[in-house]
């Protein structure tokens, strides 16, 4: 061995050490006031066999939820090209509003929910160009009828744009930042979050684009590829770690938008059974994935799963996944 692949080697064990003790020792101090929010889907509420509009009620009035992201599915908006429906948002909108509950409002063609790309059929005799003449459309559009209400919070463009999972119509590394411009164009007082995988990366391109970084937060999930369940074993300072690194380099802020809180399994909740719920989300993990974002040391975290809470207690009686969270608001 040449001294130059020594050195090389020793520069690359040296770098390696250096990573592992700068983002994977040490701990976070637990954050004082943490915002505890949750995610709404009308569209998965539907699949689970639920009432959307009486689901949301209970998160506002029941859980007493005060921060909500809301997934504006385009193919729920513009079931017809050019001609919008938006009665249902004006509703969640309004009782948002009526009990001063923050509000996230996720739109674009990927948003929150499987099967990621909520796209018109109508679209699918588009062009890839005419496709993203549209999705401008319906930005706009939203934009501009949600700007102005005093719950609104922040945009968030797209969901994980840079993670490939669903089956994108196309890619196209430039658009997002058009998404992005536009929105801003015709509101440029409230921030653009800009999600990205909360274990698969380290949120540069999400930083540089967005005012806020919004991240996934998971604990174990079902793989397609092990073919079985899968645990991250990745330290809570881990994520706090990254944080800080957003904050020297961007000045920005890292918000957690996706904390796991229903199961990851290898089918559809609707589909799947009570054990194999139960494999990747009980309540004792629950427990655990609240005290675990607890150490962290980010300050905002938001559910993934209240339709499922709501979907437990009516389906098996099962309130404690309700009332463990109701401890956080009440």
């Amino acid at each position: 061995m040449n001294k130059y692949i020594f050195w090389t080697l020793i520069a690359l064990l040296i770098i390696i050490i250096s990573f592992f003790l700068i983002f994977f020792m040490g701990k976070k101090n637990t954050v004082e006031n943490i915002n505890w929010g949750v995610n709404f889907s009308q569209k998965q509420a539907s699949d689970l066999g639920l009432n959307p509009k009486e689901v949301y009620l209970n998160i506002l009035d029941d859980l007493k939820a005060d921060h909500i992201k809301i997934a504006m599915h385009w193919d729920l908006i513009e079931k017809t090209q050019d001609s919008f429906d938006v009665t249902d948002f004006d509703f969640y909108i309004k009782e948002a509003e009526k009990r001063d509950v923050k509000v996230i409002l996720a739109i674009g063609m990927k948003t929150p929910r499987w099967p990621e790309y909520h796209m018109p059929k109508w679209t699918e005799d588009l062009t890839k160009e005419e496709q993203q003449e549209e999705i401008l459309e319906m930005i706009s559009f939203i934009v501009d009828r949600y700007k102005d209400s005093p719950s609104l919070i922040s945009w968030q463009i797209e969901n994980e744009p840079f993670f490939n999972y669903g089956k994108a119509p196309w890619k196209d590394g430039s658009f997002l930042g058009r998404e992005i411009e536009e929105a801003r164009k015709i509101d440029n007082t409230h921030k653009i979050v800009v999600t990205d995988s909360g274990e698969m990366s380290f949120w540069i391109r999400a930083a540089k684009l967005g005012d806020v970084v919004g991240i996934t937060m998971y604990t174990k999930v079902w793989s397609e590829k092990l073919r079985n369940y899968f645990s991250y074993k990745l330290p809570a300072v881990f994520y706090g770690k990254r944080a800080d690194l957003i904050k020297w380099l961007f000045d920005k802020e890292v918000w957690c938008l996706e904390l796991q809180a229903e199961p990851w399994s290898k089918e559809l909740i609707q589909d799947a059974t009570l054990e194999e719920q139960l494999e990747s989300m009980d309540i004792n993990r629950l427990k655990y994935n609240i005290e675990y974002a607890k150490n962290t040391g980010l300050n905002t975290f938001y559910f993934w799963g209240v339709e499922w809470w709501y979907y437990m207690q009516q389906k098996y009686d099962d309130s404690s996944f309700l009332d463990e969270a109701k401890k956080l608001w009440n």
